[in-house]
């Protein structure tokens, strides 16, 4: 099966709720295929939700090393250090990201969830603006989200 049949599969099957179909479609590629950017994320994104954080912390790393410019295996990474309870890691991640991070909304929606969690407050609120000012939508989301419950009264 060419490439381009396998990830469209695998995609499908993820969709479905089927991650082991999926994984398995993914691993039925040749080798070379299996670190295209786009076979990666795929990967990364069964893994985590499958709430894998290590395998998936692995994928990111491989990412960003074989993609250091893409911004996914830095928002992705550190995600996965905080859910996995590292979330001091998980801001130096983001921070230590290329420059084409302050592009995204998610880029700085996760500063502002990751500095409140770890107390910085001030920071945590002009994190959590400027992503609304990039897109609305996190506006909404940031009022359900427990890591910026201590913001409420401000967001």
């Amino acid at each position: 099966m060419s490439f381009e049949k396998c990830l469209l599969a695998a995609q499908g099957y993820l969709e479905l709720g089927m991650p082991v179909e999926a994984m398995a479609e993914l691993d039925s590629m040749p080798a070379e295929d299996r670190e295209v950017e786009s076979a990666l994320q795929l990967r990364l994104f069964i893994t985590m939700k499958s709430h894998n954080w290590d395998e998936s912390l692995r994928i990111c790393e491989r990412l960003r090393e074989i993609y250091p410019e893409a911004v996914s295996g830095y928002i992705h990474g550190a995600f996965c250090l905080h859910e996995g309870g590292r979330t001091d890691a998980a801001l130096k991640l983001l921070l230590s990201g290329p420059s084409k991070l302050a592009e995204e909304a998610t880029y700085f929606y996760n500063l502002a969830c990751y500095s409140a969690v770890l107390g910085d407050l001030g920071n945590a609120l002009d994190y959590a603006q400027r992503s609304f000012a990039m897109d609305d939508k996190f506006r909404d989301i940031a009022k359900l989200d427990p890591d910026l419950i201590e913001l409420r009264g401000q967001l």
